[in-house]
């Protein structure tokens, strides 16, 4: 992921409203896919990736009870049909978090090293997002409420970015320069792997260094993790979040921070 995030901050700019002149005055864009919002309001959106693990979701309810707070969960359509995670979905959804798609099948869209280079066609890639909607519907959640679409791997082009809004939809990421999303990785991973305390600090000393702070930031971990890590990023939240609140930021959905003028039900 470092690597990722070292390609990902030679590409931003800052981009227009989102929808027509409702959205914010800026979100910065990457390839088509919005990676940050307004950096001037004191707003992160808390996001979560899954696909096969779950394990984290008892403690990120918990924990989103307790600081009366709401997050958004991107998870494939593999996440959705799987009944051992059933009764916390339907509970995130009862509790006002935002819902959307992380794709159906997790699939890698394009080649780690030639990012032009396409693994899927369109038509592949149509299929799987539809699949994935049709997961969310027996949830309740039409396209319409969930019109923001995050990558499976966090990896996209151009290419996928148009695909993806002549779907209705817009492509999402993660805001890079924290370890966040390094909360995946395990001990056997070697140099790869990021500890938890790591990944705190990172968080922590971009919000001292940037002169935005965590701004607009869109703050992706991961929902569950493989059990080789065990020590889990998701119990360090609390914390987390506690100290951010004490700086003055606020949490809110991802629809809220590319969205804030619009209501929802």
């Amino acid at each position: 992921m470092k690597r990722l995030t070292t390609i990902l901050m030679g590409f931003m700019f800052i981009a227009d409203p989102l929808i027509g002149g409702s959205g914010p005055p800026d979100v910065t864009e990457v390839l088509g896919a919005v990676i940050r919002g307004d950096r001037s309001t004191k707003k992160i959106a808390l996001v979560f990736t899954g696909d096969e693990f779950g394990d984290g979701l008892p403690a990120v309810i918990r924990t989103l009870k307790a600081e009366q707070i709401q997050a958004s969960f991107f998870l494939t359509g593999n996440f959705y049909r799987n009944k051992a995670f059933k009764k916390q979905i339907v509970e995130l959804r009862d509790l006002g978090n935002y819902l959307g798609s992380h794709s159906d099948k997790h699939l890698l869209y394009c080649d780690w090293t030639n990012r032009d280079s396409l693994l899927v066609t369109r038509a592949e890639f149509e299929k799987d997002l539809k699949n994935s909607y049709k997961a969310l519907r027996k949830l309740g959640i039409d396209k319409s409420g969930a019109r923001y679409f995050l990558p499976p791997y966090e990896w996209y082009n151009e290419t996928i970015a148009s695909w993806t809004r002549d779907m209705g939809l817009q492509l999402v990421n993660f805001t890079p320069g924290t370890r966040s999303t390094a909360d995946y990785t395990y001990p056997e991973m070697g140099k790869r792997y990021v500890d938890n305390q790591t990944v705190m600090e990172s968080i922590l000393d971009y919000e001292q260094k940037d002169v935005n702070g965590l701004n607009g930031f869109i703050l992706l971990s991961h929902v569950g993790t493989d059990p080789r890590r065990r020590e889990k990023f998701y119990d360090e939240l609390p914390s987390l979040i506690r100290t951010l609140k004490s700086k003055g930021y606020q949490f809110v959905r991802i629809d809220e921070l590319l969205e804030p003028r619009l209501s929802r039900d």
